[in-house]
């Protein structure tokens, strides 16, 4: 198991406050944090601590997303090749920033949904899971404790900075549509930066399945795969305080 590297003492231990894990933390239980979904600021009580001066942070969106159509995929898988061909210098489908493995066989949802079914022991359909590019408050970006998922300057997507992230995997935890992937050989958290621009899953489909297009929310199309609760550091938590307040309280200007 890769060993995370660098994570702040003092932001564990404001985690474990703020979730009720207050004993010393192996790994194991640094890990545990992310796996506890917490359920807001409400419920951390992070107003009472910062008080009013805190900063307002908002991640403009992206200027693009991928947008795409189930009904055309054939799930030849050859996205995923592109994606890690060009991002990783490897044909790897694991790390691939589009999922289309995981929905091949029973869709999304898996073996247990019955007359539902998607994929090949379904109805037939492949659901393709691209990257939201979320608009903010972004849950990938507000888990991570080193703030290394930034933007791209070229495109406004959000992109994991491999020299800052130390593989605390909370990112991915965080993700509602679980679109993150992790290089154990670099130790490292991948995600879709929309390759500049110019997407190469896109160029890679033989199908038309896949368009870039200009941004729009997709967050609330499709179900989410789970809830994707995760414990944000406690400046993350500071930066929402002016337009995320918590129950019971009210905004101090």
């Amino acid at each position: 198991m890769h060993m995370i590297r660098d994570v702040p003492s003092e932001w564990i231990e404001r985690a474990a406050q703020a979730s009720g894990l207050e004993a010393e933390l192996s790994r194991r239980g640094f890990l545990k944090l992310s796996v506890c979904a917490l359920s807001g600021l409400a419920l951390l009580g992070l107003g009472d601590a910062f008080g009013a001066n805190a900063p307002l942070v908002i991640l403009d969106n992206a200027k693009g997303v991928i947008l795409a159509d189930p009904t055309r995929c054939v799930g030849c898988q050859r996205c995923e090749l592109a994606c890690t061909e060009f991002n990783d210098g490897r044909a790897q489908p694991s790390l691939s920033r589009i999922k289309i493995a995981r929905a091949v066989n029973f869709g999304p949802g898996g073996p247990t949904g019955g007359d539902a079914m998607h994929g090949d022991w379904g109805d037939g359909l492949i659901v393709q899971g691209v990257c939201r590019q979320c608009p903010h408050p972004v849950p990938c970006a507000t888990a991570c404790p080193q703030n290394a998922i930034k933007d791209d300057p070229q495109t406004g997507a959000r992109v994991v900075d491999p020299a800052a992230c130390v593989g605390c995997r909370l990112c991915q935890r965080a993700c509602p549509w679980d679109m993150l992937s992790f290089d154990e050989q670099a130790g490292v958290a991948t995600k879709c930066f929309l390759c500049h621009g110019r997407p190469k899953c896109v160029e890679a489909c033989p199908a038309a399945a896949l368009r870039y297009v200009p941004w729009r929310d997709l967050t609330r199309d499709g179900g989410m795969l789970r809830s994707g609760l995760s414990a944000p550091s406690p400046e993350n938590a500071k930066a929402c305080l002016d337009c995320h307040v918590p129950a019971g309280k009210t905004a101090v200007k």
